[in-house]
């Protein structure tokens, strides 16, 4: 079955179509148009820009897919959109123009979750992967662990009660003088630094929980920084040269108080549940140090762990089209009346 996928719930507007089946699970085509060098004038995505550039875009991305992927709608047995959750006017675009291509051409609409279809990158990359499993997702909007029964029932287990890593990652990044994302510099950055030279607090909760707090860390980040400036000795980095030094031990630092909390929080999670498949997935899944940290928790434990590619790992259409996949076959349809939601 050829699916027709869009993606365009925050800055990438993205199409692609999927092929799948049981035990077939194949990209035939996956275009991404980003919009991260306008939004990094802005030092964040403005959702108004965001919009507009989705506009412009989504029409010839659309066309794009369908000839790379050597087929026509003709061909295309279903249309997935993400309709949730994400920047409701970035939301609105996909989802307005997914209905219209869907009632003009008569083919079923199927909407999908934006969670659920970053997991859906490690089914692409690994067609052996079934569930039950446990999908943590980490990104600039979650930081949420989840039992996945089968393809379409997830039961939250935990997550973040206020920011998400990926926001923690970008904020402190930008302070410090990164680029908008902050966090692949952020990353490199960290590996040059001492993980040991600051002590944060940890965004695991403690106790019989597995949700995480960042709005600390992240004060304590930036009131660390404050008092450095305030003492004349200003913590920045140019984005161009990054070098061991001051910036790189916070870097470091920084990333590892997140790391090992996601990580003593996975393993919560495997020994309370009693899974031992754990998938990663989400634009923060690219982080090298979370995936080495996870690597090695569940090399300890004997347990599988499965991660999308790097190139699956931000958003895009393709995953977008495996995840509706199995939600068409478990019924799920829109309709003309179909909305785009900003939450879950």
């Amino acid at each position: 079955m050829l699916i027709l996928a869009l993606e365009s719930s925050c800055d990438e507007t993205s199409a692609a179509v999927v092929e799948m089946d049981e035990g077939l699970r194949r990209i035939r085509s996956n275009h991404i148009a980003s919009q991260i060098a306008v939004h990094r004038l802005y030092g964040g995505v403005v959702p108004e820009i965001a919009s507009r550039a989705h506009i412009e875009a989504i029409s010839a991305l659309t066309q794009n897919a369908l000839d790379d992927a050597g087929c026509t709608l003709a061909d295309i047995g279903a249309i997935g959109v993400t309709a949730s959750p994400g920047l409701i006017g970035a939301l609105l675009v996909g989802v307005n123009f997914a209905k219209s291509l869907a009632y003009a051409n008569d083919i079923p609409l199927v909407p999908v979750n934006h969670v659920r279809a970053h997991v859906a990158a490690a089914l692409l990359a690994d067609p052996t992967l079934t569930p039950p499993f446990l999908a943590l997702v980490v990104s600039g909007g979650h930081t949420s662990i989840y039992a996945v029964e089968d393809y379409t029932t997830y039961r939250l287990l935990g997550g973040t009660r206020d920011d998400a890593a990926g926001e923690a990652f970008d904020k402190v990044g930008r302070v410090i003088g990164l680029p908008y994302p902050g966090g692949a510099a952020m990353d490199r950055l960290a590996a040059l630094g001492d993980a040991r030279a600051i002590a944060f607090p940890s965004p695991a909760l403690a106790g019989d929980t597995l949700d995480f707090s960042f709005s600390g860390l992240k004060t304590a980040a930036l009131n660390y920084l404050n008092g450095e400036a305030q003492r004349g000795n200003p913590i920045t980095v140019s984005p161009d040269a990054l070098t061991a030094g001051r910036a790189a031990d916070l870097a470091a630092a920084y990333t590892d108080t997140i790391v090992r909390a996601i990580v003593k929080k996975a393993d919560q999670a495997m020994t309370a549940t009693g899974v031992s498949t754990l998938v990663l997935a989400g634009g923060v899944a690219a982080n090298s140090h979370l995936r080495a940290g996870l690597n090695a928790l569940c090399a300890k434990r004997g347990a599988a762990l499965r991660m999308p590619p790097l190139s699956l790992c931000g958003d895009n259409a393709a995953m977008v089209g495996a995840q509706a996949y199995y939600e068409y076959l478990a019924g799920v349809r829109g309709t003309t009346a179909l909305n785009a939601s900003a939450s879950d």
